[in-house]
């Protein structure tokens, strides 16, 4: 992974208040991020807002949302604000709360690449597994050291984006080791564990039963697709969504090196998550249509029905099967 640059350094060192704001629709790394860089920025001496325009639908992050603001409020020290913005490097990537966002210098730190980050201060790292570690690292380079709290939320985010370590391979051992170091900072990985995992409601099973038995193989099962319609989220709720469970047993299915779940959103739009194994890039495909991620896991907004939407993704994925 990367180091910290010096000017990220310098960034937070010439500034006092700081507004730390993630993208829409947060997720667990998001959440993480911004909230235990915000806290480490307070007991720094310095002012912190978190923001985000959610919404929190993901039940694992519901407990913190009464900790952001969807408005970025005036300061009076506004000479000596600034904003670092997590987990995403575009403005577009904020929703509404870009339309409070004063005019003051930015800082991105990410871990997607291909983004149009322009800032003050820029720390981009494809190679980093999750923005919390990052964000653990610059506490590190700040000569800090995570609390309880900001170790677990870290250790939160990072869990989150690595599956709960599943999708770590060889040459993680680095973020192993800052892992180890949240541990030792009190954060708890049973904890953890059962914040990502547990809590869930007898209707998100029984919808997740509904996507199984409509999954559909696809290049000799080495593609697996399902959907989720309207009427199945009016039945069940949008908090009864458990993407990552469903991926996981769908990438345990054998032969299986992909998997797409299409959600039709409203009558005009769908939403699609993309998982893979090792070998298929997901993240370029999402790309294609506007979407982005990584090479294992990406996302997409795209315009259409479910019966379009799906013909056009099979049409993306078949050159990943085709050349073999």
């Amino acid at each position: 992974m990367l180091p910290v640059p010096r000017e990220l350094l310098d960034f937070i060192e010439q500034h006092d208040t700081f507004y730390v704001i993630g993208h829409k629709e947060p997720d667990g790394d998001c959440v993480g991020s911004q909230l235990a860089l915000a806290s480490y920025l307070r007991r720094s001496g310095k002012q912190a807002v978190v923001c985000s325009a959610g919404p929190f639908t993901r039940t694992e992050i519901l407990p913190y949302e009464n900790r952001f603001t969807q408005i970025v409020p005036e300061e009076k020290a506004s000479e000596r604000a600034a904003a670092i913005i997590l987990d995403c490097s575009s403005l577009g990537r904020i929703g509404l709360v870009a339309e409070t966002l004063p005019s003051v210098p930015l800082a991105f730190i990410d871990h997607h690449v291909g983004g149009a980050a322009s800032g003050q201060a820029v720390y981009i790292d494809g190679g980093a597994p999750a923005v919390t570690l990052m964000v653990q690292l610059l506490i590190e380079a700040l000569g800090g050291v995570p609390t309880k709290e900001e170790a677990e939320l870290l250790f939160f985010g990072l869990g989150t984006d690595t599956g709960f370590f599943r999708h770590l391979d060889e040459g993680s051992a680095e973020a192993l080791a800052a892992a180890a170091r949240l541990v030792a900072a009190g954060a708890s990985p049973k904890r953890v564990f059962h914040m990502m995992y547990g809590g869930k409601s007898l209707f998100s099973r029984k919808l997740m039963g509904e996507i199984l038995m409509r999954m559909e193989p696809h290049f000799d099962g080495r593609l697996l697709l399902s959907f989720v319609t309207l009427e199945d989220q009016q039945r069940y709720g949008l908090a009864s969504r458990d993407s990552d469970m469903l991926y996981q047993l769908l990438l345990s299915v054998s032969g299986c090196e992909a998997a797409l779940i299409i959600r039709q959103e409203s009558e005009k739009e769908c939403t699609v998550g993309l998982r893979a194994r090792d070998r298929v890039d997901v993240g370029s495909i999402a790309a294609k249509f506007g979407g982005g991620g990584h090479k294992l896991a990406a996302g997409l907004l795209i315009r259409g029905r479910l019966e379009e939407v799906r013909d056009k993704l099979l049409d993306a994925f078949a050159p990943s099967f085709d050349a073999d």
